[in-house]
């Protein structure tokens, strides 16, 4: 990170789901700043991850309520905005890529409608702008013959190509942070070097910042700058990404970061069985 002003700063922010049978805490006190850098967060399911993205976007549904000290982005407090505003900068300067594409796409819309829609609201342009960009991002993400899969609904394409629309799709406002929330699951080992290639060059040139939800320790160290592990909605520690890999550092980190990479087959160290992770309820104290 840059001396500069972060992208985003948060401060002790909470997410909890009001129930008949008692308050579930999905976030507990996270804190965070995010610069034009690779910003990961690790956890297993269930950790608050995918919560921590959407709660940045207001997008936490009933019967959950967020709360925070502070929330800023770019120097505008976002608790205090209203519906309209919060709405106006999603899309347009902060972006999220859900998970599962097939969830997230208009089933009864082509892909290229989608996304030249998207350039629409948030730019302003023209139908035939905003096909040509539609076309060029397609061609941006790796997708072949982007004229054609313009013209395809959502299940007519593989559940790869529908992640490689929905990045385009959010990528096409050119908005100043990304939110990927495990963005190439549903991707091979090829694309999704390929993907990671695209994102890291928004990061390196645009100078966005990027928070790349992921359960894969491996894949998060390698492509990161730092990484925050949580666990239970609550944070276990943040680190540099290069410090997972090294072990002589290692006795520096938390147990459940210890625990999450011991569970992690090792080809160089082989092993007859794989740790299990134990868990200690005083981490949630």
């Amino acid at each position: 990170m840059t001396s500069e002003q972060p992208l985003l700063e948060v401060d002790n922010l909470k997410v909890d789901f009001h129930t008949p049978t008692g308050i579930v805490r999905a976030v507990r006190g996270l804190s965070f700043t995010l610069g034009r850098e690779r910003l990961g967060i690790v956890g297993e399911s269930g950790s608050g991850k995918s919560m921590t993205g959407r709660a940045i976007l207001d997008l936490i549904p009933h019967p959950g309520v967020v709360g925070a000290d502070r929330m800023r982005f770019r120097g505008q407090d976002l608790m205090a905005m209203g519906n309209k505003e919060r709405s106006k900068l999603r899309g347009r300067h902060i972006s999220m890529v859900m998970q599962d594409p097939k969830f997230s796409l208009n089933p009864v819309q082509t892909v290229g409608s989608q996304i030249a829609e998207a350039y629409r609201i948030h730019r302003r342009a023209g139908a035939r702008e905003a096909r040509e960009r539609s076309l060029a991002m397609l061609e941006q993400v790796q997708i072949r013959e982007p004229a054609r899969v313009y013209e395809l609904y959502p299940h007519e394409v593989s559940g790869g190509m529908g992640q490689r629309v929905m990045i385009a799709m959010m990528l096409i406002a050119e908005p100043e942070i990304l939110i990927a929330d495990e963005p190439t699951s549903a991707l091979d080992v090829t694309v999704q070097l390929q993907i990671l290639k695209i994102l890291d060059d928004l990061v390196t040139e645009r100078g966005m910042g990027l928070i790349f939800i992921s359960h894969d320790l491996h894949l998060v160290q390698s492509f990161c700058d730092r990484v925050i592990v949580m666990y239970g909605g609550k944070v276990m520690e943040t680190l540099p990404a290069a410090e997972l890999a090294d072990i002589s550092a290692r006795d520096r980190r938390h147990p459940y970061t210890l625990g999450l990479l011991g569970c992690l087959p090792d080809l160089d160290h082989p092993q007859a069985k794989l740790a299990t992770l134990n868990r200690d309820p005083a981490w949630l104290a």
